[in-house]
C-alpha cells in the first residue's frame, strides 16, 4: 500500500478560500497551483505585483478556470503587514492561511523596522500577520518550519543580531521560532474555544529559490544532489496536507517520510523537545508582541 500524502490526495476545494504568502515561486506557487486546480479560491500574497501576475498567468495556463487574486504583502515591513491585514479583513473570510513566505541565510540585512531579516520575516512578520488575521480565518492556520529548527536556539538577549551574526544560526533560530509559535498558537486557539487550528509543516530539503543565498560551491553542487532531494512540487506536499488533508489535527507537524525527513510524500514529522517547550513558547509570544506591536488577543 502506498504511504504518505501527495498532491493527488488533495480533495476538491470548491468554495474554499486560501491565502498563501510567498505564492509567486517555489513551494508557495506549487501549493497555490494545486489548490486552484482543485477549485479553491487562492489569494497570492507577495511582495512584487509583476512576479505575482506572472505566477497567476502560469497557473491559469494549467487551470483556465482558476479563481486567483493578488494581495500586496512584504513581511519585512510591519506597516505593510498591517495594511495587508486590514485589506484582507475587509474582504471575504479565509478558510486557510498558509504562512509559507520566508528567507534563508542572506548576508546580514535588516527589515524596515530594524530586525534581523530572517527572524524579522520568518517569525515576526508571520506572527504579526497571523495575529491580525486569525479572527478572519475559519479552519486552519499553517506555519512553515524546517529541519533546521533542530539546531536552533532562541537568543533573547540578542534577537536583533546586533552583537553577532551567523546566517545559518539565525535561520535555525527563526525556524525554531516558527514551531514554537505554531504550538503556542494552537494551544491558545483551543483555550479560547476556537474551531480554527494551527498546523506546522516542513518541506524537507527542496530545491527552490530559497537556496539562492547558498555559497557558490554549494549552489554548483545542487543539481548533482537533485535526485536525493524534493522538487518544489514535492516539497509542497506537506504544505498541502497541512492545509487541506483529511484527519489533520491542531498541533500536528507534517513533513517528508523519507530517510531523515529529507524527501518523499508527507506524513507525521518530528519536532524537538525545545520546539515543544511551552514555557519558551510563552516567552517568545510575549516578546513578539512587544517587538511587533501586534497582540493577537488570545
Amino acid at each position: 500500500m502506498r504511504k504518505g500524502f501527495r498532491a493527488g490526495d488533495v480533495a476538491g476545494q470548491a468554495g474554499r478560500r486560501f491565502l498563501v504568502t510567498g505564492a509567486n515561486a517555489g513551494i508557495g506557487f506549487e501549493a497555490s497551483r494545486i489548490l486552484a486546480a482543485r477549485g479553491a479560491q487562492v489569494v497570492l500574497a507577495c511582495r512584487d505585483a509583476d512576479r505575482a501576475g506572472a505566477a497567476m498567468d502560469r497557473i491559469r495556463a494549467d487551470v483556465p478556470s482558476a479563481e486567483l487574486a493578488f494581495q500586496p504583502l512584504d513581511l519585512a515591513d510591519l506597516d505593510q503587514v498591517k495594511a495587508a491585514a486590514d485589506a484582507l479583513r475587509a474582504g471575504p473570510r479565509i478558510d486557510v492561511l498558509i504562512n509559507n513566505a520566508g528567507v534563508m541565510i542572506p548576508p546580514r540585512t535588516l527589515t524596515k523596522q530594524g530586525f534581523e531579516l530572517q527572524f524579522g520575516v520568518n517569525h515576526l512578520g508571520t506572527f504579526a500577520l497571523t495575529g491580525l488575521l486569525h479572527g478572519h480565518v475559519d479552519d486552519r492556520i499553517v506555519v512553515t518550519a524546517s529541519l533546521a529548527h533542530k539546531g536552533g536556539a532562541i537568543d533573547f538577549s540578542d534577537l536583533a543580531a546586533t552583537r553577532s551574526y551567523h546566517h545559518w544560526q539565525r535561520y535555525q533560530m527563526s525556524k525554531l521560532a516558527n514551531l514554537l509559535f505554531m504550538f503556542e498558537l494552537d494551544r491558545r486557539l483551543g483555550a479560547a474555544g476556537r474551531a480554527t487550528q494551527a498546523i506546522g509543516c516542513h518541506p524537507g530539503v527542496a530545491l527552490t529559490e530559497l537556496t539562492r543565498h547558498l555559497p557558490l560551491p554549494l549552489r554548483t553542487m545542487t543539481p548533482l544532489a537533485a535526485p536525493f532531494f524534493n522538487s518544489a512540487a514535492q516539497g509542497a506536499w506537506p504544505t498541502l496536507q497541512a492545509a487541506a488533508g483529511p484527519h489533520v489535527q491542531g498541533g500536528d507537524y507534517l513533513g517528508p517520510q523519507g530517510l531523515g525527513e529529507i524527501s518523499g510524500p508527507s506524513g507525521p514529522a518530528r519536532a524537538t523537545r525545545t520546539a515543544r517547550d511551552s514555557k519558551l513558547a510563552r516567552e517568545l509570544w510575549e516578546r513578539s508582541i512587544e517587538l511587533t506591536g501586534v497582540d493577537p488577543g488570545l
